[in-house]
């Protein structure tokens, strides 16, 4: 009985933590310690620190892993499901709200230009991303490499499969500089395989769904969105600004070559991407408004069904992939080469973001204005403590203001 107050008190502090839980998950993570160390014991900042580790080591979304995993740690998978439903519910509602008021508003014809400084915010927010990254995570010559060569090929190769082969080629290259990292007496290693093909076995049946209903629509458009971030999320190493390149490339800049002919237009996503930085939760909630506007030609159901598909498609892989790897991290991480490729895919993260701050930038206006604005958003993230909700919303006003 006592375990099971602990787990309804545990649900309530999730809740919490997502409307609180502000700035991406370098943010999320102390406010994990406040919480679920300092105030309710659950468990040692050791432990918080390692399971945080291991989902930045893993693709998915790292704060939404971390938190996953302590359920996991209290209450087994049952809990930990409960854990991921809870806090990504709120800012998942948030975004679908959003996507389909700016839906309703471009039906009616409605002028959306209180959003005309919010896209060049954007930007910033994702170059502010890019130089983040690249401070914690290359401090090597290897690693600059690494991390230029990325931006480049990324820019000028501009479609979605060329995000896995470039941080696979990237891990395999660091990973020969294993020597740099002191040895470590290894364990022996027990596999339990059933989340792995759990995660390989959704991810191949979502493609086979995709190809059998493809004669469908409205039937192969969810499904194609549950597969398209059900992949994504396979892939995705960093948490959701990593998550953003991969994203434009495949809803704006790739859209034209699919089955239907267009997802979003820059404007749209920019904005949407902008107010993923202002809601707390995961920034992966941002999935959620690109499924909804995917699917606006089928009203406001088919917005709902989108956003769902969207959202379960991009956090399930992630969930999958830390129960298997909780199990198995204590003796894989003693291989040094292991370590040394993780420099690599980090690195590559970096110039993936930082050539998307480029790509994002070009559809809009060469103007001061949009310039000032991007590089101010930066300044202002990067040199203050100003939330981000809050300078979002100051730009929101004052496209009002002047609209």
């Amino acid at each position: 009985m006592t375990q099971h107050v602990r787990y309804i008190t545990f649900l309530k502090d999730v809740a919490l933590l997502s409307i609180t839980c502000f700035g991406g998950p370098q943010a999320h993570i102390s406010h994990f310690q406040n919480l679920l160390v300092n105030r309710r014991n659950y468990l040692t900042d050791e432990d918080l620190l390692e399971l945080n580790a291991l989902g930045q080591v893993l693709p998915g979304p790292t704060s939404t892993q971390t938190l996953t995993a302590v359920g996991y740690k209290l209450g087994g998978p049952n809990l930990a499901y409960l854990t991921l439903l809870i806090w990504m519910l709120p800012s998942v509602i948030v975004m679908t709200v959003a996507a389909i008021v700016l839906s309703n508003f471009e039906s009616k014809n409605i002028p959306l230009d209180f959003t005309r400084f919010i896209m060049p915010m954007a930007v910033g927010f994702v170059a502010y991303a890019a130089y983040s990254i690249s401070l914690k995570t290359v401090n090597t010559q290897l690693g600059v490499i690494v991390m230029i060569a990325s931006g480049v090929v990324s820019y000028f190769i501009q479609t979605p499969f060329i995000f896995p082969i470039i941080l696979l080629i990237a891990g395999v290259v660091t990973s020969f500089n294993y020597k740099a990292h002191p040895k470590q007496e290894k364990k022996k290693i027990t596999v339990s395989w059933a989340n792995f093909l759990l995660w390989g076995g959704v991810l191949i049946f979502a493609a086979l769904l995709g190809w059998v209903t493809k004669s469908i629509p409205s039937v192969t458009l969810p499904v194609r969105l549950f597969e398209n971030f059900y992949r994504h999320g396979s892939l995705v190493f960093g948490g959701g600004q990593v998550l953003t390149p991969m994203l434009y490339t495949e809803f704006v800049q790739y859209a034209p070559n699919k089955l239907f002919a267009e997802y979003l237009s820059a404007e749209e996503f920019l904005s949407g991407y902008a107010l993923a930085q202002s809601v707390p939760g995961p920034v992966f909630s941002f999935s959620a408004y690109i499924g909804a506007l995917s699917m606006r030609e089928y009203g406001v159901t088919g917005e709902i069904i989108g956003a769902i598909m969207s959202a379960v498609g991009i956090f399930l892989p992630g969930t999958f992939l830390i129960f298997f790897m909780i199990r198995v991290w204590e003796g894989l991480k003693k291989y040094r080469p292991i370590r040394a490729s993780l420099e690599g895919i980090h690195a590559a993260n970096a110039g993936l973001v930082a050539a998307a701050a480029i790509v994002l930038f070009q559809p809009l206006d060469n103007t001061i204005t949009n310039y000032a604005f991007t590089v101010g958003t930066f300044c202002l993230v990067a040199f203050t403590k100003l939330p981000s909700w809050a300078i979002i919303g100051f730009g929101l006003f004052l496209g009002f203001l002047l609209n």
